[in-house]
Order: structure tokens, then sequence, then C-alpha cells
């Protein structure tokens, strides 16, 4: 499984040693919205602070305590369960007063503001998130830390998938190769199942692009994707325009969230995807068989607003924020190894 340490870093090794998420309060994550929402509509409109629980549980407690079918709540994106994450969740109420959420009895879980709005809260439908993170019991090279910190803030880091995106010891890549093989599966497994093998192929493109050098850099036949979008242009010829726009943090290199029909990128760029694809043959094939198609995900992660603060000797608390469907870990295995 390309997760881990077996993903080379990209800033160097691992300057401190530290144990991670001793605490829900450890990893706290906030939404940062992509829109405010519009104040009327059919939709209740959430703010809801949980600890120690998952999005997709959170929601089936607010569609119980509303009288809702499940479908009827939205939300943008999952949040980790060993957190305190703060998130948005719609409930679709139509010609029905909002129920007293002051009283929502559910361990772990607080709504702390309600409004309304016109639409479903959809997937994806957030500017980014904002951690803060504290590392505890640190051992190693303490006065690197800075350094290592300010290059990450600088340059970003390699756009890897973390290890939640696999489920508990790569069980939803065996999801996958079974689903690949002719096992049927529900429709959510089938999801995390898809997922992951498509996360299982960029990760080991990241990897090798990684290991050359050209995670930031582009390949010949490079494909490119603008910063804060999904949206995707080239191959084209190398310029000076496009090296200011790749230094500017405007655009980025991409690799490939692979499925059916032909690869964008061309050259160097393709050689380099198709045998990253070769190594992974029965993913690849059972993703096309699936029905997905080519898509493009930034090899580069900015990482905004970071800020660090010592709390002692041996307790570290990040503060960043990044855009959406990336991951913390990301950030945090160009600085440490952890526990």
């Amino acid at each position: 499984m390309a997760t881990g340490d077996s993903l080379p870093r990209a800033h160097g090794g691992a300057v401190i040693s530290a144990r991670f998420k001793l605490e829900p309060e450890d990893f706290e994550v906030e939404e940062i919205p992509g829109f405010e929402p519009s104040g009327n509509g059919e939709h209740a409109w959430l703010e809801v602070e949980k600890r120690g629980a998952n999005t997709e549980w959170v929601a089936a407690r607010l569609a119980e305590f509303a009288g809702v079918p499940p479908s009827a709540v939205g939300f943008a994106g999952l949040k980790d369960r060993q957190a305190l994450t703060r998130q948005a969740f719609t409930v679709q109420l139509p010609g029905q007063a909002d129920p007293d959420w002051s009283a929502l009895a559910v361990p772990g879980v607080r709504v702390l503001s309600a409004t309304r709005h016109a639409r479903k809260l959809k997937r994806g439908a957030l500017r980014g998130n904002r951690f803060r993170i504290r590392l505890r019991e640190i051992t190693g090279d303490r006065d690197a830390v800075p350094a290592r910190l300010e290059r990450i803030a600088a340059h970003g880091v390699p756009n890897y998938f973390g290890e939640q995106r696999f489920g508990r010891d790569g069980g939803n890549l065996e999801l996958a190769r079974a689903l690949f093989a002719g096992r049927r599966l529900g429709r959510a497994q089938r999801g995390f199942a898809l997922s992951a093998a498509r996360a299982e192929i960029f990760n080991a493109a990241a990897a090798a692009r990684v290991a050359e050098g050209s995670w930031d850099q582009p390949l010949d036949g490079e494909v490119w994707m603008l910063e804060g979008s999904h949206s995707v242009f080239g191959p084209e010829p190398w310029s000076e325009a496009l090296a200011g726009r790749l230094a500017s943090g405007d655009i980025h290199p991409t690799g490939p969230m692979w499925g059916r029909g032909e690869l964008r990128s061309e050259g160097a760029a393709r050689a380099l995807e198709r045998d990253v694809a070769a190594t992974h043959a029965d993913l690849a094939a059972g993703l096309e068989a699936a029905g997905l198609a080519q898509e493009r995900r930034a090899l580069r992660l900015p990482v905004g607003a970071l800020d660090w603060a010592w709390e002692g000797d041996d307790m570290l608390l990040l503060a960043f924020e990044l855009g959406p469907g990336s991951f913390a870990t990301a950030v945090l295995r160009e600085l440490c190894e952890w526990s």
C-alpha cells in the first residue's frame, strides 16, 4: 500500500518524532466554507461540533432527531473520528419548523448554531479546512523544526492521500480487489473501495515524481491544475509565463486519478503514469471496468497560514489551512514521524 513511510519525503527525512492523537483535542479541524448560508429556505443549516464521532454517524443522528430520512442530510466533507471537528450540515425540513436543536442528546455532538439555507449541502462545497494539531512527547532535533516548517510554508508538500482513505489496515484496498473480482458491495462500501484504488495509484505516481524531484516541477507533456479549482489545462510548450505561474503557486503539476479513457498527459509524464499503472494493473483494470473516467489531482499541496508554537520542551502546536480533499498527514510527514 502506497502510504506512510513507504512514500518518499520531498524535504528530507523527518527531523523529530512525536505522539499524535493521544486525545481528540490534539487534532482540531474547522471547515472553511465556500459560501455563507442564505438565511432562508427549506434546509436547516447547522454548525456542529463533534468529538470522537465520524461525520456519517453524526448525519444519521441528526436525521433521527429531526424525523427525516438520512438522505435529507447533507455535508461538505468527511471529518476524522478521532478529532475535535466543526463542520456544517444541512437538514431538509420542507414546510416544517426547526426542532429544538439544543435538545439534541448525542454524546460528543453539539449544534453550535442554526439558520436556514435554500439547498442541500453537497460534497466538496467548501474552500478548505483549518487545522490545529498538537504533537506530544517530541524527541529529535528541535532546533531543525523552524527551518523545516518554513520550507513547507514556502514550497508546499506532496499531495499524498492519507491512510484514512485506505481504511483500517488497508481494508478499503482489499474491498476494491474483492469488488473487482466480482464481489457485490453496498453503495457506501463500493465508494470507499473505488476511492482507495484510485488513491493507491495516485500516491504511487506522486511518489515516483517525488523520488525524481519533479513533484513541483514540469515534465514533458505535463497537465496543469489551477490553484483553488479542479480546472486543468495542457499539455502545452514550457514557457516563461508557465514558469512564473508555477513559481507563484497559481498552477500545479498533476497526477492521474485512474479511470477509463486516454490519459491527458503526454510524453515523459504519460510514460511515468503508464509505468505506475502497470505495476497496479489489477486496480487500474478494475477502475476502468467500473466506468470511472480519467481525472487529475494536483501533485503539490500549498500549506496556508502556517504557524507554530512550543508548549513546553516536548509539545508543539501547529496551525495551518489546506484546500478541500487534502490530508493534514501530508504536512506532518514532511516534519516528523509519529505513533
